[in-house]
């Protein structure tokens, strides 16, 4: 086969000489030409333009054929022999092709052939020849919405804790009084509070070649380190227990619901505005409502009698709300059964101190020494629920208090 392959390769160097040959003498003739006429008459231009394009493609075959026989000598070196054609390589398979033979024996430019090759697998391919298609960025995992913090009224501090005094009573003693009789006087109480900033923080290893050489992976994890501190965060607001370094949540203060009473089939809507009323009672009107995903559905899929939903709408697109208060919907399993109702705005209030950031350092541990790098990420921030009257929790389907 190898032998084949020279021969072929021969005539081709042989008719390319011919060329070159005949190309040299034409630039001969060509110097004379315009020497004595001062310009080239349109033959010679076409003959010299048929000979420059005949070089360039009898030079294009030579290399072909150079390169197909270095391939079939390395198979040949290789298998130790053609063998049968289902083990032949794929050059091996084209140089026998009688098309191709046909081709090198008329050796016309331009020609396209279709030579049949079979057993190609993709295990016959190295690895890296054909590399795999890579998608664009990195598939992260689906996060819960946060929008807890959106109710709340938000705030800054300089100081390590927030010091604030709220009103806890107040005795009304007006009343008409009598010409040249004494005022009666009314009692107003107050407390001092004070509510310690606190920190919520995480850390993550990586080494640092994968950061420099991924920049996207940089980011990936500057996004993702700061949603974990957004979600401990929210669980904090509801339910920390204010011990421990902890916030002090609004559920743990909130007062448990009472509902005043209990109208005919009752249902979670009918509760929710039984919440209503007894922030109204309190003189606290509430401004929005945190439930859970699952009871929100319940409640959106509530039908009447007639097997018409009451609340929803399929086909309307609108943000969740229920007796014209913001709905707040989360994943936190505490909150399955159960409700928070609140004036958000004017019963509590979010202090940041230091916002959420990622901090990258070379120097933790042996981090220098191993070439690793360590980011951090916290916050710190201070939640004062200055009315705890001003929510009410509970189980939906509560009973009504026994007079």
């Amino acid at each position: 086969m190898a032998d084949e392959v020279r021969d072929l390769l021969k005539q081709v160097t042989n008719d390319l000489s011919r060329v070159n040959d005949e190309f040299s003498r034409k630039a001969e003739e060509c110097l004379t030409e315009v020497k004595n006429t001062g310009k080239l008459s349109e033959q010679t231009k076409a003959e010299v333009d048929k000979l420059a394009t005949s070089q360039t493609e009898l030079s294009g075959k030579l290399e072909d054929l150079q390169a197909r026989l270095g391939e079939v000598e390395q198979k040949g070196a290789r298998r130790g022999g053609n063998g049968d054609d289902g083990m032949k390589s794929i050059g091996q398979q084209a140089i026998e092709n009688q098309a191709m033979k046909d081709f090198a024996q008329s050796v016309q430019g331009g020609r396209r052939v279709s030579v049949p090759v079979k057993n190609v697998i993709s295990t016959d391919i190295a690895t890296g020849v054909v590399e795999p298609q890579r998608l664009p960025g990195i598939d992260v995992m689906p996060k819960q919405r946060l929008f807890i913090r959106d109710l709340i009224a938000g705030g800054r501090t300089t100081s390590p804790a927030i010091f604030w005094v709220q009103q806890t009573g107040f005795t009304n003693a007006a009343r008409v009084v009598a010409e040249s009789t004494a005022k009666p006087y009314s009692d107003i109480d107050f407390a001092t509070k004070i509510t310690p900033v606190v920190t919520i923080a995480h850390m993550f290893k990586a080494s640092k070649q994968i950061m420099d050489d991924f920049a996207q992976l940089q980011s990936m994890i500057d996004a993702e380190m700061r949603y974990g501190l957004k979600y401990v965060e929210e669980q904090e607001i509801l339910f920390g227990s204010g011990t421990g370094g902890h916030l002090e949540g609004i559920v743990p203060q909130a007062s448990e619901f009472a509902p005043a009473f209990a109208p005919d089939a009752r249902t979670e809507i009918d509760d929710l505005r039984l919440a209503i009323l007894q922030a109204q009672l309190a003189r606290l009107p509430i401004d929005g409502f945190v439930v859970h995903f699952t009871d929100w559905a319940k409640i959106e899929l509530t039908k009447d009698t007639t097997g018409g939903y009451i609340l929803a709408n399929p086909l309307r697109i609108a943000g969740p709300t229920l007796w014209g208060r913001p709905v707040v919907e989360t994943e936190i399993p505490q909150f399955e059964g159960e409700f928070l109702a609140g004036a958000f705005q004017t019963g509590a209030q979010i202090f940041d101190r230091e916002e959420a950031n990622v901090v990258i350092s070379t120097e933790n541990v042996d981090d220098f020494e191993k070439n690793m790098i360590s980011v951090r990420c916290e916050e710190r921030l201070a939640l004062a629920v200055k009315r705890p009257e001003a929510f009410v929790t509970g189980a939906f389907g509560t009973a009504v208090p026994a007079p």
